[in-house]
């Protein structure tokens, strides 16, 4: 009989397949199609089609099969990856934590954070249209339904997002399962018309078309790099089903499938001549053409999933770590701490989807804005990865030189390649980047300010002791908790409460929450804690970045002499910073204070994100000049 680990392993590895690999497995759609096209200025003759098939082969297995699945995928923070894992990694090692490293580390954690969310908007309109364009094999009657047909698909996946990964990838796995069966033997069919494809596994063709076509390579490049979109969120996805499930279905079925659709799709090309229309569809025999259609479609659907759930996990992660205001974050499974729901980044990507495809209507003009962004995460990944390999692992000079060399080459030639398509389309993945950008930049530094201003004025907890023993308060004989940002100094909600109603609470506990750079934090270091006496505590609850923070759940799991937390006989004392911006602190320019501001207002409340009782919570406004 199975194991129920094993049978565990099984399922993790079947969910990786529907929701990891969707990217990635479609890119058969549009990849080598674009390789092919009339304006990359290639003669579809057969060394040309054999020397662009083996480049797309072997970039797609230096790229994913060495570099992510054997190197990447070893740089987890405790299970977590993607790249703000890698950024928190690389800044815990770092021998300064306020220097000018630290500071260009945190900046290219936001870019590269930026990058990923703009590409979550960009992926399901590309593939979902891709897919639906192969109506078009069929019949032209269904030319003006394209776009109506791909809008209604990627409503109702936004619409189901709610339900959570592990549902999803239940239905997903098995069906794309099948996705991946069913190109291969599509592959192997064509293959079987003209076995002279076979060749392109021999990385010499590769080589050979370099050498003869390099003025013309380096523009098809850029689409050959769609063959590799999907890695990046690999990375990110690591932390929803782990490495080992992600490595067996790459290796056992997604690897070996993609192999033999491209040769397939190069042998097609081979038998006609060099006819690239709906490329992949070429490859099905008339019968079996609506039944593609629809599996194509379904695997699209999957794809999307990859890129979404991959930006579910970054907003976590941004926001845990401070690069993004609060806002809501629902777990969707008891068993995988990993697979979470983010309602507005769900809904701000669905609009940006919508206006894609609205505006582009096609998924060759999207494919030119495809690439940038997965391209540059991909060389700051690399840079990260070298760094992390001397300092982390401890990899020899030779080595690290030698792996630096080729993935930085690679790297550097893809992105070059893609930001030639700035002028096409791409333009709309910058200007979505930028925007990221000024928002995560300015909620970070904002919040830097305010920390600043607040620690300045901030009284001792030495010195707020000291006043105590002079004129003791009136003690109220249930307990209080005020939630502070700096555990060295006194609250402000906690001298404006004394100071207006002249009472201390008996029980006084000065609880600051604390985000680790680490994914998770075992029970034994979740609080540290002091007694300054008069009843008086400080304890700080220290959370991973893939943690959501309950703090009466951490108190009450406190077992500690003396400390007799009662939740049920608490009151929890919140500080809220009513904000005046004036352009007489040059802290930061105006307009960035003001976005500051509107974040700030709209942010998630405290008391539903640190899971607080709401009958149970007081709140204490006080001004504070930016």
């Amino acid at each position: 009989m199975t194991s129920a680990p094993k049978r565990q392993n099984v399922a993790l590895t079947v969910g990786a397949i529907g929701v990891v690999f969707g990217d990635i497995g479609t890119s058969p759609l549009y990849a080598l199609r674009e390789c092919m096209v009339p304006e990359r200025g290639v003669p579809p003759t057969p060394e040309n089609v054999i020397g662009i098939v083996s480049l797309l082969l072997w970039t797609l297995t230096l790229v994913v099969c060495i570099k992510y699945l054997v190197f990447v995928l070893r740089a987890d923070n405790r299970g977590e990856g993607g790249i703000l894992a890698l950024i928190s990694q690389v800044t815990a090692i770092l021998p300064k934590k306020t220097g000018p490293a630290f500071r260009v580390v945190g900046v290219v954690g936001v870019i590269g954070a930026a990058l990923l969310y703009s590409d979550s908007v960009l992926t399901p309109a590309v593939t979902v249209l891709s897919a639906i364009e192969g109506l078009q094999v069929i019949t032209p009657v269904f030319d003006p339904w394209i776009v109506p047909i791909a809008l209604f698909i990627l409503l109702v996946l936004f619409a189901f997002q709610s339900g959570g990964t592990g549902r999803i990838a239940r239905f997903f796995g098995p069906m794309l399962m099948v996705w991946f069966v069913t190109i291969a033997v599509l592959g192997v069919g064509s293959i079987a018309k003209s076995p002279e494809i076979v060749n392109a596994l021999n990385p010499w063709y590769a080589v050979r078309f370099v050498a003869q076509n390099w003025a013309l390579t380096f523009g098809i490049l850029g689409s050959v790099f769609l063959a590799m979109t999907g890695a990046e969120v690999l990375y990110a996805d690591m932390g929803h089903f782990g490495k080992a499930a992600i490595r067996k279905g790459w290796f056992f079925l997604v690897y070996p499938a993609l192999i033999l659709n491209y040769l397939g799709q190069g042998a097609s090309l081979l038998s006609t001549g060099g006819h690239t229309d709906n490329l992949f569809f070429q490859l099905a025999p008339s019968w079996f053409q609506y039944p593609l259609v629809v599996l194509a479609t379904i695997a699209s659907i999957i794809a999307s999933q990859a890129v979404i759930t991959g930006a579910f996990s970054l907003a976590r992660q941004s926001i845990q770590l401070g690069f993004w205001p609060r806002m809501q974050v629902r777990h969707t499974s008891d068993r995988t701490i990993g697979q979470v729901y983010v309602p507005f980044i769900n809904w701000v990507l669905m609009l940006g989807t919508v206006a894609l495809v609205l505006t582009f209507r096609h998924s060759g003009n999207l494919t030119n804005a495809y690439g940038i962004a997965v391209s540059a995460d991909m060389l700051i990944t690399s840079v990260l990865m070298l760094y992390l390999g001397r300092r982390r692992w401890n990899v020899p000079w030779p080595l690290l030189v030698l792996l630096g060399a080729v993935f930085l080459t690679v790297d550097m030639t893809f992105f070059s390649a893609n930001v030639g398509k700035i002028l096409m389309g791409g333009w709309i993945v910058v200007l979505t980047a930028v925007l990221i950008i000024v928002l995560m930049k300015t909620w970070r530094d904002g919040r830097a300010v305010l920390r600043q201003i607040v620690e300045t004025s901030m009284l001792s907890l030495e010195d707020f002791l000291q006043s105590l023993e002079l004129s003791a308060p009136l003690r109220v004989k249930r307990t209080a908790v005020f939630l502070a940002g700096n555990p060295r100094g006194v609250p402000t909600a906690l001298l404006h409460n004394l100071k207006h109603n002249r009472v201390l609470h008996e029980l006084t506990l000065i609880v600051s929450v604390q985000t680790l750079e680490r994914p998770r934090v075992s029970d034994d270091q979740r609080a540290e804690v002091k007694s300054w006496g008069h009843g008086i505590w400080t304890v700080t609850l220290n959370f991973g970045f893939s943690e959501l923070p309950d703090v009466p759940l951490a108190l009450s799991a406190l077992q500690i002499p003396g400390l007799a937390f009662n939740p049920n006989q608490t009151t929890y004392f919140l500080g809220r910073e009513s904000l005046v911006v004036t352009n007489r602190k040059r802290t930061m320019s105006l307009w960035r204070k003001k976005l500051f501001g509107f974040m700030s207002h709209n942010a998630l409340a405290a008391t539903t994100f640190f899971r607080l009782p709401a009958n149970q919570v007081v709140e204490i406004s006080a001004q504070t000049e930016l």
